[in-house]
């Protein structure tokens, strides 16, 4: 179809008939209409099947070849040198930033905090357990004395820093249905709108039962 209108002279006629070959496209793929800027699409793509000969009137401006083959902007990659690949970059900006605190409290948190991420960093790519001493070292070798650590500072445990979250268990009971039966369809007799009824026997004044079932809601 469009090699056809490529082929036709009248230059109204032309755009008649891709207006028609527009109206096609849509009908192909209708699930499309709803994404923005369809039609605009649809005839971005006709000019390109067209390869971008066809003189046409158009309600949106088309595309030209060398948008099409338009290369994008190279984005700069970040050639930094990385100590310990298995920390990562963020923790040597970490130290940066905990030099820069003045609060002694903030830093003695973001360094027990900074500690820890390393410590689970390290696990990550080493199952094995790793000693504290081995954290602490390769801190002083990040920071130098730039970073105070603070005196007894333990870690955490390596199994809670590796522990994952449970999931909730499905395994919850399901609430008594509105008719008055339990989960194992057995009937529910202490609810007063189940399926039993509540039943007493009463003769009329009190005494002994008289053989007679009065049904009570």
């Amino acid at each position: 179809m469009v090699d056809h209108i490529r082929t036709i002279e009248n230059r109204e006629e032309r755009t008649r008939a891709a207006k028609t070959i527009i109206d096609v496209m849509g009908n192909l793929y209708p699930h499309l209409r709803d994404v923005p800027d369809f039609r605009h699409k649809l005839w971005d793509h006709l000019a390109i099947m067209s390869e971008f000969q066809l003189d046409i009137d158009t309600p949106y401006p088309l595309p030209s070849l060398d948008d099409i083959y338009e290369k994008p902007e190279k984005l700069p990659y970040s050639n930094n040198r990385i100590r310990y690949r298995h920390y990562g970059k963020m923790v040597e900006k970490l130290f940066d930033k905990i030099e820069e605190l003045e609060d002694p409290d903030q830093k003695r948190a973001l360094t027990v905090l900074t500690a820890n991420h390393m410590k689970k960093s390290f696990l990550t790519w080493n199952k094995d357990s790793v000693e504290d001493e081995q954290i602490l070292d390769d801190i002083k070798m990040y920071a130098g004395n730039r970073v105070t650590l603070p005196e007894g500072m333990t870690l955490s445990n390596s199994r809670e820093l590796l522990q994952k979250k449970s999931k909730p268990s499905s395994n919850k009971p399901v609430p008594n249905k509105p008719n008055g039966k339990l989960n194992n369809n057995k009937p529910n007799g202490n609810k007063p709108n189940g399926t039993n009824s509540y039943y007493k026997k009463n003769n009329g004044n009190g005494g002994a039962n008289n053989g007679t079932i009065n049904q009570s809601f």
